[in-house]
């Protein structure tokens, strides 16, 4: 392991993240800090921002800054105040991991951190290339590599600990590889290695590393990552892998339920909607068979407690004709809304499920996960052009380009340029594309 730093001093970089009114609260368990942070993947499901810019393009206009990494990664930017931290990975076999931290202001680099992939395998397109998202909180930054890297940070790039996974639980090998980002709540972290054979969940205590529990993992190939849901007023993990979900105790790891009745779930993850309800998307994604039963799998689920101490799980609702891309569905102004292959919007009724309507957006497939202001729907295409859509009658309002895509630009299963990412941090909109980060800002008015 190696580390390189910029001129900025510990005491510097510091001042940058307890800059202005700081706090921590809880909310559902999750970490909440100021309104520029975005503590972990999708949020935590917290997909709403206060605003967002409404106008950018390639030419740069509202582009405050960019980032060009030195690698390639597939995860999503995670922010603690004025602190950007991404990943990526560099070598032909993707023999390098590297985190990184960068002022939100400005784009300037901070540190990075780098380290040895314990699994390597050839670099290319039709594997994972730092795909797991980390989380953050007030203690720094946590991050995972799908080649079997744990490590814990300080906010100016000091290792607190670090586990090789390969060593401590055996190899990891899985189809196309991991994908799965961190969880957390106030004092765990959760760590969803569905590999192949012997897959595994790990709770961490966040201060120290050490390990609480290993329980098994799904059992089921996926793509998707684990998500706190709240049940009757307790916290459950839900796992979402091809044709099965299950819920998991946080205190123990063991398995509470598991649900069967669904299918083409490898990509999406789910959405908490209200207690014990979450949405859940299906896409024909990665050579899987769609049919008819993947529409029927894009719905709400519901988890109910009975008298006998068990749970039951069931659709409250099933979509008829929706399915999603890689991007997962949002939920905003009371309705769910789901963007498939072919670029089609859908737009659901959150109560009941009823198609409200289906029209083409600008943008196409999308693989980030949308995001919403109060008005305002952002559907993130995967070439690089984002659609703003209007939650009142789903009209599309404009289109946003972040780079000029070349004509002959290779398609994005053959590693050409893909947009895996959107975060909202206050006034900035960041946007992850495999080897950039884009900061998009309009002048104050």
């Amino acid at each position: 392991m190696k580390s390189c730093f910029t001129q900025l001093s510990k005491r510097q970089i510091l001042a940058k993240v307890f800059t202005g009114v700081f706090f921590t609260t809880l909310f559902n368990s999750h970490l909440v800090a100021s309104d520029n942070s975005w503590t972990s993947f999708q949020n935590g499901g917290r997909l709403l921002a206060t605003t967002l810019p409404d106008t950018w393009d390639a030419t740069g206009k509202n582009i405050a800054w960019k980032i060009s990494l030195e690698g390639y990664g597939q995860s999503s930017p995670v922010i603690w105040n004025d602190l950007v931290f991404t990943t990526f990975t560099s070598g032909s076999k993707k023999d390098n991991y590297h985190v990184a931290a960068y002022g939100l202001k400005d784009g300037a680099k901070l540190w990075q951190q780098d380290f040895v992939n314990p699994t390597p395998e050839e670099n290319n397109s039709y594997v994972s290339r730092a795909a797991p998202t980390p989380v953050v909180d007030e203690q720094g930054v946590y991050v995972s590599f799908e080649g079997g890297i744990l490590v814990a940070l300080t906010a100016d790039g000091k290792v607190r600990w670090q586990h090789n996974l390969v060593e401590k639980f055996g190899p990891i090998k899985a189809r196309h590889g991991l994908a799965a980002s961190l969880e957390q709540d106030k004092e765990h972290l959760y760590v969803w290695v569905e590999r192949e054979e012997s897959p595994y969940i790990l709770a961490l205590k966040k201060a120290t590393g050490e390990v609480v529990w290993n329980s098994p993992g799904v059992g089921a190939t996926s793509w998707s990552s684990p998500r706190i849901l709240t049940v009757a007023g307790k916290q459950q993990l839900v796992c979402s892998a091809s044709g099965k979900i299950a819920g998991y105790d946080l205190a123990t790891g063991s398995k509470l339920w598991d649900f069967s009745d669904v299918a083409n779930n490898t990509t999406c993850t789910p959405i908490p909607v209200g207690d014990g309800l979450f949405v859940i998307g299906a896409s024909d994604g990665r050579g899987e068979q769609g049919g008819g039963k993947t529409a029927a799998s894009n719905g709400v689920i519901q988890v109910k407690p009975t008298d006998a101490g068990k749970f039951e799980v069931g659709y409250k609702w099933r979509a008829e004709k929706a399915t999603c891309s890689f991007g997962s569905p949002i939920v905003a102004a009371n309705k769910v809304w789901i963007v498939n292959r072919a670029g089609v919007l859908y737009q659901l009724d959150l109560e009941t499920g009823k198609q409200i309507s289906a029209e083409r957006i600008s943008a196409g497939s999308v693989w980030a996960t949308p995001l919403a202001t109060e008005n305002r729907l952002y559907l993130f295409g995967q070439k690089g052009l984002t659609s703003i859509v209007d939650l009142a009658n789903a009209a599309e309002l404009s289109t946003c380009s972040t780079w000029e895509e070349p004509a002959d630009a290779a398609p994005a299963a053959m590693g050409g340029s893909v947009l895996y990412a959107a975060v909202s941090a206050g006034d900035t909109l960041l946007i992850r594309r495999g080897d950039a980060i884009f900061a998009v800002r309009q002048p104050s008015k």
